[in-house]
């Protein structure tokens, strides 16, 4: 993304006035140096100079957009807000620079705002899968699932195998007790990134809820197979263990979760059940 903010701006530049001064199109470029060396701090410095030097330049829009997002990875919020809200009065569309206001929105745990930023952005571009995605995921969590299942089905059509929207689509489907859609959901998933244990978790609490519990202790065998350090995983198969009244494996997962890291005082109660 720097490179390509950096080589726009260069293309823009080249096509304006030449009697722009020269030290703008200079300390500009040496701002987008620093901010690809990740010295952010210079790269904040240069960009406030460069808009001193041309207050009024046609492309300060997408120099504001820049220096918010150096303020956002520098933690100053409020700062970062101001700049994306300069750079929106010249270019108003500009897709990218709402992209990053609704991503701070987020952070800033705002998603109200950040639910109108993503809706700007699909009115301008109704396949843009950052925002379908974004926008879903605030509607889930306002358990606007109508909403939620718009977005996520669009976003879908867009990218049958985006990994975040066939994942918010299992959770969904998980939430909404449609569970045979879920475990479709889970199962293209597990399909199409099988090296991630993550994802054979997810279904083994699925069919949990399903009462699976055999075909949810071949998943968690999977996840703690490509990640055996993964203490949860053990208290996860520990449980399951217990429902099938195998309080030895039981037992066994516990001290392993326990040599994983986990707290052997949190896990008291599942020890007694393995007595």
């Amino acid at each position: 993304m720097e490179k390509k903010m950096k080589y726009l701006f260069i293309a823009l530049f080249c096509m304006s006035t030449p009697l722009l001064a020269q030290t703008y199109k200079e300390t500009v470029e040496k701002a987008f140096a620093m901010a690809e060396k990740d010295s952010l701090v210079q790269a904040e410095a240069l960009f406030k100079e460069a808009l001193k030097l041309g207050p009024s330049h046609a492309y300060n829009a997408i120099i504001f957009s820049r220096l918010g997002t150096i303020q956002q990875r520098l933690n100053r919020p409020d700062d970062a807000l101001q700049s994306y809200a300069y750079s929106l009065n010249i270019a108003p569309k500009s897709v990218q620079t709402l992209l990053s206001r609704g991503a701070l929105y987020l952070e800033m745990e705002n998603p109200d705002r950040a639910y109108v930023d993503y809706s700007e952005v699909l009115d301008l571009e109704p396949k843009n899968t950052e925002a379908l995605l974004f926008r879903a995921y605030i509607s889930m969590k306002k358990r606007d699932y109508k909403a939620a299942r718009l977005d996520y089905t669009n976003l879908l059509i867009v990218e049958p195998g985006h990994y975040n929207g066939l994942l918010g689509m299992a959770l969904l489907n998980q939430k909404e007790k449609r569970y045979k859609e879920a475990l479709e959901n889970y199962t293209k998933l597990v399909d199409t990134y099988p090296e991630d244990a993550s994802l054979y978790v997810a279904r083994a609490e699925l069919e949990q809820e399903m009462d699976s519990w055999e075909l949810a202790l071949l998943d968690m065998d999977e996840a703690i197979r490509l990640n055996p350090s993964s203490a949860e995983s053990y208290v996860t198969r520990a449980t399951i263990y217990l429902h099938l009244k195998k309080k030895t494996q039981a037992h066994s997962d516990l001290e392993k979760a326990v040599a994983a890291g986990a707290s052997r005082g949190s896990l008291q109660d599942l020890f007694k059940q393995c007595k």
